[in-house]
């Protein structure tokens, strides 16, 4: 038999449901102070876990206030399973919001920790999000009382449906799936593909690749379209690199002396540039009589692609000082060419290129000489 409801029991839900409200509060600031003080250490995790509370624990605070006002009320059956099964949808909203919170977290701060760059790919975190999601939106209708199981046939049922209208979509989240999985390409990385794009790596998310350019302009790629081009990726297996500069000096130069010279520039440019790799060894390799010059190639190391362009650029700038202060010439391209006039005597002609017309020009007479 239900019992009249007394001013005591007001008296006592009203000061339940202030305690919760309040202890809400206390507990807002007492995770706000907790997250100033994580945001101070090096370990990333407790930055991950105060923020992944902050929304679940006021939220308690507040459930069990009102389920304590509830008790001191006389409420009648259905109405206390009503007010029952509201706080327990309420306590499965936070909680499934805080896992997937933290899920995502948590896998990206693995992303980050294996790429080893300050940008994560999404594709990950938000597939995390998703299914954490899911699963909670199913507990919570079986909580409330709703039977998911026609849903899961629906779902089902209608998933193909979905996956043909959706196959650009689906076709482009497996492509970056595979690429992160196959760790061909990460963020951070510097790539070209044939089409002839190229720039670092920004983030993979679910549908394209973002890619930004030297000039900081963004370039995007769908992953499908990613997945099947030939791609050059200057960062793996490592990050540093060699270039090569052609160089070339006359046939009267010392070699042996162009040689010495130009690794003494080199030496120097990898210790005092930035972006140049102190340890490198200097190289130089003749490799072509030219027809004005003896060519080789200089090979510098750099530490990543978009220094190789500075590099090279005060490299270009000491050698040619040096060469200059050494007395090595660094010749022009010159051709020499011979007019014969007049016809040709009979020796000369198999001298011609052969398959070339050869064509005889008549003595000029008397008339076209006169004046």
């Amino acid at each position: 038999m239900e019992r009249a409801l007394a001013l005591s029991d007001l008296i006592v839900a009203g000061i339940a449901a202030a305690a919760g409200l309040l202890a809400a509060l206390l507990l807002r600031m007492l995770l706000r102070w907790l997250g100033e003080r994580a945001s101070r250490t090096r370990w990333g995790g407790d930055d991950m876990m105060v923020d992944a509370v902050r929304t679940l624990v006021p939220v308690a605070a507040i459930a069990a206030g009102i389920a304590v006002a509830a008790a001191a009320l006389p409420l009648t059956a259905r109405t206390g399973q009503n007010v029952t099964r509201v706080l327990t949808a309420a306590l499965i909203l936070a909680g499934t919001l805080t896992a997937a919170r933290m899920a995502t977290g948590l896998v990206r701060s693995v992303a980050q920790s294996r790429s080893g760059v300050a940008g994560s790919a999404t594709i990950f975190a938000n597939i995390t999000r998703v299914v954490v999601v899911a699963m909670g939106f199913l507990v919570l209708l079986q909580t409330l009382g709703v039977s998911i199981a026609p849903l899961l046939t629906a779902l089902g049922v209608g998933g193909l449906a979905v996956a043909l209208a959706l196959q650009d979509t689906l076709a482009n989240l497996f492509a970056g799936v595979h690429i992160l999985a196959s760790k061909t390409v990460r963020p951070g990385d510097y790539i070209r593909l044939s089409s002839g794009e190229e720039g670092y790596v920004v983030d993979i998310n679910w549908r394209n690749t973002v890619v930004r350019q030297l000039s900081n302009n963004l370039v995007i790629i769908p992953n499908v379209q990613l997945a099947g081009t030939n791609m050059t990726n200057y960062s793996r297996p490592e990050q540093q690199l060699q270039i090569n500069v052609q160089v070339g000096v006359a046939y009267t130069s010392d070699l042996e002396h162009v040689e010495r010279v130009t690794t003494e520039v080199v030496a120097e440019v990898m210790k005092e540039i930035t972006g140049a790799v102190p340890e490198h060894e200097p190289a130089v390799r003749f490799h072509t009589f030219g027809d004005s010059r003896i060519g080789f190639t200089v090979v510098l190391g750099v530490g990543e692609f978009s220094d190789q362009y500075r590099v090279q650029h005060e490299f270009i700038k000491r050698l040619h000082q040096r060469y200059l202060v050494e007395g090595i010439r660094v010749p022009a391209p010159a051709r020499n060419v011979t007019v014969v006039q007049g016809e040709p005597q009979p020796d000369l002609v198999p001298l011609l290129a052969p398959g070339i017309p050869q064509q005889r020009r008549s003595a000029p007479t008397q008339e076209q000489s006169a004046p």
